[in-house]
């Protein structure tokens, strides 16, 4: 009987490295991600590992090197560099009233502030995230990580609503458009979501993202391929075959 232990609803890297739970090396295309390129949008479905993998670029940037060990991307990274991480998780919040975003945000931004500062001036979401951003850079030495969870929670849960639709839009827009405004002081921005919004929404500044979401060399970054189970859970597969009373 096999002995491996299933990460079944875990979504944290650092969880599953410590804890010795089954993990499928993704980290070999994440190196190849953050070397050949530095703003990306993917896009699938609920449940398929997208927030596994910002967790992975999470530990990855933050240079917990220990994590990754005897994994593909132990050999091919030669220098770990602590970066400072801005992560955000859209996916924790019920967005159902015109300060449901903001409420969000502001607790992001707080927990940054805490260790970047605040600036003067800085009366906006948008300006305080351009500032955390430039200060953290600054301090730090190094350009900046930003990895944004579930990017189109609010704006799906808003659907039908196109008051709120338009609250969110208008909070959203100016937010996300620091990665492109701050250029400098960021190394790598990934976004992640159900679908992609049109060209009237929250991406229509930020043409400098690439969409993963159908290129081909990628397309195993999220969830577990027919090769990849056959690869690493053959076994396993005639075990299951056995107590379902299925055939092979």
């Amino acid at each position: 009987m096999s002995e491996k232990i299933y990460p079944i609803g875990i979504q944290n890297f650092e969880k599953i490295r410590k804890e010795g739970y089954f993990y499928i090396d993704k980290t070999a295309l994440i190196y190849r991600l953050v070397k050949t390129g530095s703003y990306y949008f993917l896009s699938r479905p609920r449940r398929f590992g997208k927030s596994l993998l910002i967790s992975t670029l999470d530990a990855y940037f933050r240079g917990e090197k220990e994590l990754f060990k005897g994994l593909a991307i132990e050999k091919l990274e030669k220098d770990w560099v602590q970066r400072p991480v801005l992560h955000i998780d859209l996916n924790i919040g019920k967005y159902d009233a015109p300060d449901s975003l903001d409420k969000i945000l502001n607790e992001a931004l707080v927990k940054w502030e805490s260790v970047f500062g605040t600036g003067a001036g800085e009366s906006t979401l948008a300006l305080r995230f351009k500032g955390v951003v430039e200060r953290a850079y600054k301090q730090s030495g190094q350009r900046v990580a930003i990895l944004v969870d579930e990017y189109d929670k609010p704006l799906l849960q808003a659907i039908g609503n196109e008051e709120l639709q338009r609250e969110y839009r208008n909070t959203l827009k100016p937010f996300y458009g620091v990665l492109k405004t701050m250029d400098g002081c960021i190394q790598f921005a990934m976004l992640t979501g159900v679908t992609k919004f049109g060209k009237v929404s929250v991406f229509s500044d930020l043409n400098n993202l690439e969409d993963l979401s159908m290129w081909n060399e990628y397309v195993t970054l999220c969830g577990v391929s027919n090769q990849e189970i056959h690869e690493n859970l053959e076994e396993e597969l005639h075990e299951f075959a056995k107590v379902q009373n299925m055939t092979y």
